[in-house]
């Protein structure tokens, strides 16, 4: 199904598509709250936030960057799904402003308080959650209430993570966890969908004999094995069971992505960048499930899934998204390949940094510099698009 028309020709084009605002933010965001975290490691900066420097930095990654662009990828994605009109305009712009309130609320939590800038940060998910709600159920989408269940997980998520704020630092530690989770699971959702089929248009326009294997039992069964892993991890944490199930996870998401001929998509970076994406999944999963018994590798498994998972491929999803709406063509120039190497150079890095010895904080510097240069040369790119009609 088409997108619909837009409601009005006569909108701020860049409030005329989700997509364009919250990629936009999620980019610059990305950059500066790494720069600020680098600034903060230093000694330079000393936020006023009731977060621990760790908390923070983890928080405003997951649901500052990695929030925005779910709400710019959902935004553009539901007009499809249902075939109602998209969300513009100044209802769009509302939205985008409680998300940058969000992140001031957080940056000066200790001086308005964790309960008020618990609020205003929740307002955010809330009330994208409520937007979402209300198309997927006027358009009788019953196919992706699973994503509206992620997000009222995730706002679950973010609330236990403000409760560390209280001196509930069981529930601080449970909701970090339980966030990677709903966003792992949404990749593996989100891009079990647009990876096979974008493989698949791609090798057919080049009359490939092979196509990678549809959506069948194996897919499902995957996700509900790494779905039951997730959960024992989030409930548990680290133990001999929750490693066991991870480990199980990783391998049947390794045998998943082998399905989709991601081999075959060399030529074109735009998309054996979703191939590569997903490709830190089942390293992530492994990783944490060895963590169980290697308590060593819990750090590194983690930025494996965030970095590495949700960095790739959200990335990935933004620069694809942005040029199939923008009515560009679908190849990625020399630009956005150079931010895709870049991005993968910081996951790689920030992996590699445990083991450098003596030269770790250098990998460090160089994971933080390659991320920040990589959303902030996709930012510069892609900003263009986002204000032009």
């Amino acid at each position: 199904m088409p997108v619909p028309r837009y409601a009005s020709a006569d909108a701020w084009p860049l409030l005329s598509a989700g997509f364009r605002p919250f990629f936009l933010a999620a980019g610059l965001w990305a950059a500066f709250a790494m720069v600020l975290w680098i600034l903060m490691l230093r000694g330079t900066v000393d936020l006023p936030t009731a977060f621990s420097p760790v908390v923070w930095h983890f928080h405003e990654l997951l649901f500052g960057f990695v929030t925005a662009a779910i709400a710019g990828f959902l935004l553009t994605a539901i007009p499809n799904w249902t075939g109602r009109l998209p969300l513009q305009g100044w209802p769009l712009g509302g939205l985008v402003l409680l998300w940058i309130a969000g992140r001031a609320a957080i940056a000066f939590s200790a001086v308005l308080g964790p309960g008020l800038a618990a609020a205003v940060d929740l307002s955010f998910l809330i009330v994208f959650a409520a937007v979402v709600a209300r198309e997927i159920l006027a358009g009788r989408n019953w196919r992706n209430l699973p994503v509206l269940a992620a997000l009222a997980v995730l706002i679950a998520a973010n609330a236990m993570i403000h409760a560390g704020a209280f001196g509930h630092y069981e529930w601080e530690d449970a909701g970090k966890r339980l966030a990677i989770a709903v966003v792992v699971m949404l990749i593996t959702l989100i891009g079990g969908r647009i990876i096979p089929s974008f493989t698949a248009n791609w090798l057919r326009r080049r009359k490939a004999d092979e196509m990678p294997a549809p959506f069948d039992r194996f897919d499902l069964a995957a996700m509900l094995i790494g779905l039951a892993a997730l959960l024992i991890w989030v409930a548990s944490g680290l133990n001999a069971v929750s490693g066991a199930g991870l480990l199980i996870a990783s391998g049947a998401h390794a045998l998943r992505l082998a399905r989709w001929r991601g081999a075959a998509t060399r030529e074109e970076p735009l998309l054996w960048i979703l191939h590569i994406g997903y490709a830190w999944l089942p390293l992530g999963l492994a990783l944490l499930g060895l963590a169980a018994w290697r308590p060593e590798l819990a750090t590194i498994a983690i930025h494996a899934l965030t970095v590495g998972a949700m960095g790739t491929m959200i990335l990935a999803v933004m620069t694809r998204a942005s040029l199939g709406h923008s009515k560009r063509e679908l190849t990625a120039g020399r630009g956005t390949l150079i931010c895709y190497l870049l991005v993968l150079v910081a996951a790689l890095a920030r992996l590699a940094a445990p083991f450098a010895d003596g030269s770790y904080a250098a990998a460090l510097d160089l994971a933080g510099g390659a991320w920040i240069a990589a959303f902030l040369l996709f930012a510069a790119l892609y900003l263009p698009l986002y204000i032009r009609r």
